[in-house]
């Protein structure tokens, strides 16, 4: 499996137009699949792994709109959930994953704990692929961004033109920068960032043009 071609489908979910991205590669006659950030309102996610084997879902953070859909994903295909530490408590606290906060959006949400916790330069052994976690905190104290070759899942980290908010619990606008500028501009340029909302971009463009992080 060394040699599997990476596919990423991207699944817009919820009231707040969270990226839901599906990875994949073919096994033979199997399709193998791991789910990063599965938001709110999954239908769509949920018909399209079918009769995939899932491995395991990612979450880059815990923010009620990118973890809304993981219970009923969880379910669906039976796999592990996998968060950082500093974040595991919020999937069970609407107070924590902000879902209290916005109750015109959203009811309070909680799901069950996660099987696997994530840490700083974890390398994760999923489709017969590596995946190596960074710890990227400064939008939520417990962010993440996964890397696998010139593929970054940013969450809410980097965006095209743009960064995560830090006005919200736990954020700080000194640690988003130093994470970005730190180990995500460290990649290379090429790289291809996926980000939690809106379009994809790469580490070059945003070093180039992105006018929060010049």
């Amino acid at each position: 499996m060394s040699g599997a071609e990476l596919k990423v489908e991207t699944f817009t979910l919820g009231p707040l137009q969270t990226n839901a991205y599906l990875l994949s590669v073919q096994d033979g006659d199997t399709e193998r699949a791991v789910i990063i950030d599965p938001g709110m309102n999954p239908a769509r996610l949920l018909t399209r792994i079918a009769g995939m084997k899932v491995e395991a879902i990612l979450l880059t953070h815990a923010h009620f709109d990118h973890m809304g859909g993981v219970d009923e994903t969880r379910k669906a295909a039976g796999c592990p959930v996998y968060i950082h530490d500093l974040e595991s408590d919020w999937l069970t606290d609407p107070r924590k994953n902000g879902s209290m906060r916005w109750q015109d959006v959203t009811p309070p949400l909680s799901t069950d704990e996660a099987e696997y916790s994530l840490a700083d330069g974890q390398r994760l052994e999923l489709l017969g692929l590596t995946f190596k976690v960074m710890h990227t905190p400064g939008h939520s104290p417990g962010s993440v961004s996964f890397l696998h070759g010139n593929h970054l899942f940013s969450g809410d980290v980097l965006f095209k033109l743009s960064v995560g908010r830090t006005d919200l619990p736990g954020g700080r606008e000194v640690d988003l920068y130093n994470s970005i500028r730190s180990k995500l501009y460290a990649l290379p340029p090429e790289t291809i960032v996926y980000p939690g909302h809106g379009g994809r971009t790469t580490i070059g463009f945003e070093m180039a043009n992105n006018p929060y992080t010049g």
